[in-house]
């Protein structure tokens, strides 16, 4: 059984196998992302927090995501250099992945399971969907695509308040 988020893996955007085991103690805002969405500026909002509360334990992971409206068609060189010329995010982004149906990366299935949408429905609605981890790498809570990054800091404040 999947106690946490510290048991996956990921491939980050220039292709480094990272096991998340490595963010054990912090706490995570995880965001499947794209960058041509009505939610891509809110890079900025999540940029804008990871800068404010990075010192202190927290980070963003950015999980690029072609699954809606094929809204992140690039490649990772391309996506990466989007966000530093568009929004400087120094936050950790990954390699594309799915997030929803058979080929979902299996830490989008474990925080689906635990944090499921409205009315008990697992699946990824849109782009910009945040899973909030706490420092044991649980998730505590989701946020729908048009919950903006600014609306999500008092969340975070609390888990980087607990020891």
């Amino acid at each position: 059984m999947i106690e946490n988020i510290y048991q996956f893996e990921a491939k980050d955007i220039k292709g480094e196998n990272i096991i998340l085991s490595k963010y054990k103690q912090k706490v995570l805002l995880i965001v499947n992302t794209a960058s041509k969405c009505g939610f891509t500026k809110q890079y900025a909002g999540l940029e804008s927090l990871y800068q404010k509360y990075k010192n202190k334990d927290f980070l963003v992971l950015g999980f690029p995501c072609n699954q809606f409206g094929g809204q992140e068609p690039e490649n990772e060189a391309a996506i990466l250099k989007f966000c530093s010329i568009n929004y400087n995010v120094s936050f950790p982004m990954f390699s594309k992945i799915n997030v929803n149906g058979k080929e979902a990366h299996p830490l989008y299935k474990y925080l689906k399971e635990n944090l499921p949408g409205i009315i008990g429905t697992e699946r990824i609605k849109w782009n910009f969907t945040k899973f909030l981890i706490d420092k044991a790498g649980k998730p505590v809570k989701r946020f729908a695509s048009k919950v903006k990054p600014e609306e999500i800091e008092k969340d975070i404040e609390k888990l980087l308040t607990i020891d």
